[in-house]
């Protein structure tokens, strides 16, 4: 036996009690012994037992006696009755009253062993399934307690949390939910996600997550409108324990006051920049005909200290203009008007404004076009990439070095490339370059003056035309841009 069971050996043959206490003790049961019924009766209230070894005839207190008060007071506890061949018949009424089983006198030792652990095994069985039953008791009572926990934790949420299972039914939600919606009327779980949600971007996004396989799965972030809020939505998937999706859990987050900000801070950047735009300009306007000699003649110190004060205040105005582009950008103005454009025109343009420069910084400048379609796309935003992107190439790359720009239809797209053999960019670094204000360090451009602005302002106006770009970059070999713009469409 695994674990040791206590038998109480209850006879008044001392011979018996003896002989039954030698063979279980040696097969590693505790056993224990009372001579008559009361003596048992005492033990069992003390010490207890897991099974009882009951002689029907003893003094003071009979077997049937016994057998009545523990089947009232230890029901659990498997009783063996012990009788000679004379009173059979009581042992079978005693079977009847509740007992377990009965050998006979005298017993041999493998019938008397096969019976107790019969009787060895009922009982360890019982006790193990009260076992189990307290504890299935025990994890409800703890299931329960953490649902209640989980409830009033997303109850007392601010954030809206929505949870739906494989049909896109909400079966879990809370009050900052309905609010976030602006829905008033009480819902009872389970019900139609469609009901409550009425941004059809989320609701393709719950269906697209809902269809997805485990590998494709990831959270997702998108910015919705419910009335008069402005939310953010996070949505990812729930998985069974075979990794199947079996529905999606959504919180949404209320971004109405940050939107406001936001708005105000590029309200206030816009009003300033212009504010400060005119009178730079007209400061400018006036030190160019000081510089020009239109108001006299002017000596060497004096033209070479206004030569710096107009570069500064160009690349003031510089900044006051990428400023102005980026509150555009974020008010989603950046497109102004769409029209059919033919980008080879505009690419030589901006090619030809700047061999100067390039001339200037020892830079070869190529182009080359191919199988180019027209875009519908707003020209002056257009010029912008392309002579920003251009710029840079020019200032990141050393003397002797070369920039080339090349455009060629790509299927649906059009696929434009600026390529130098400048300084290149760290790969660490290849994830920040589009942030605003955001520039490169490296030893070898310290002297190259700028915002930071530039190609946070390419990739907005590049998103507006709903197009990508993407960047290649190898230190101290160069650096590739590749832009895709959607071409116009052949059946319109």
């Amino acid at each position: 036996m695994n674990e040791k069971m206590k038998v109480l050996i209850v006879d008044d043959e001392r011979v018996v009690r003896e002989g039954c206490h030698r063979v279980l003790t040696g097969k590693g049961y505790d056993a224990l012994m009372a001579e008559n019924g009361q003596e048992a009766m005492n033990i069992l209230a003390g010490k207890g037992a897991d099974i009882i070894l009951l002689d029907l005839k003893m003094p003071v207190m009979s077997g049937e006696e016994v057998l009545e008060k523990t089947q009232s007071l230890y029901p659990d506890i498997p009783v063996i009755i012990i009788t000679g061949h004379g009173t059979i018949d009581s042992a079978v009424d005693c079977m009847k009253k509740g007992a377990y089983d009965f050998i006979t006198k005298p017993f041999q030792v493998d019938q008397f062993l096969m019976t107790v652990n019969r009787a060895a095994e009922k009982r360890l069985l019982e006790i193990k399934a009260r076992q189990f039953q307290r504890e299935n008791i025990r994890n409800l009572y703890d299931l329960n307690l953490e649902k209640s926990r989980l409830k009033t934790i997303i109850n007392c949420m601010a954030n809206g949390v929505m949870v739906t299972n494989r049909n896109l039914e909400v079966v879990l939600h809370n009050p900052a939910l309905m609010r976030l919606l602006e829905v008033r009327e009480p819902m009872e779980n389970p019900f139609d996600v469609s009901r409550i949600v009425r941004d059809n971007g989320l609701l393709s996004m719950l269906e697209g997550i809902q269809k997805g396989s485990a590998a494709e799965q990831a959270v997702i972030s998108q910015e919705i409108g419910a009335g008069k809020n402005a939310l953010r939505a996070v949505s990812a998937p729930v998985f069974d324990p075979d990794g199947d999706v079996v529905g999606t859990v959504t919180v949404l987050e209320d971004i109405t006051a940050f939107k406001e900000l936001d708005e105000m801070k590029s309200d206030f950047v816009s009003m300033v920049a212009h504010e400060l735009r005119s009178p730079l300009s007209a400061i400018r306007q006036q030190n160019s005909v000081l510089y020009e000699g239109l108001a006299g003649p002017l000596e060497g110190k004096q033209k070479e200290l206004l030569e710096r004060g107009i570069q500064k205040i160009d690349q003031l105005l510089e900044l006051i203009n990428n400023l102005l582009d980026i509150s555009r950008i974020e008010a989603g103005k950046a497109v102004q008007r769409k029209i059919p454009l033919d980008l080879g025109p505009i690419i030589r343009d901006a090619v030809s404004l700047m061999e100067a420069k390039a001339r200037e910084h020892g830079i070869k400048l190529l182009c080359s076009f191919q199988d180019l379609k027209p875009l519908q796309a707003d020209a002056e935003g257009i010029r912008e990439v392309i002579s920003n992107l251009i710029t840079n190439a020019i200032n990141y790359s050393p003397e002797g070095g070369k920039v080339s720009i090349s455009a060629r239809g790509l299927g649906e797209y059009l696929e434009l490339v600026v390529e130098d053999t400048g300084v290149g960019i760290p790969e660490e670094e290849l994830p920040k370059i589009f942030d605003k204000f955001y520039r490169v360090k490296h030893p070898k451009t310290r002297k190259v003056m700028g915002t930071g602005l530039g190609l946070a302002i390419v990739k907005g106006i590049v998103d507006a035309h709903q197009g990508t770009i993407s960047v290649e970059s190898v230190p101290e070999e160069g650096t590739r841009f590749r832009i895709l713009l959607p071409l116009i469409s052949s059946d319109r």
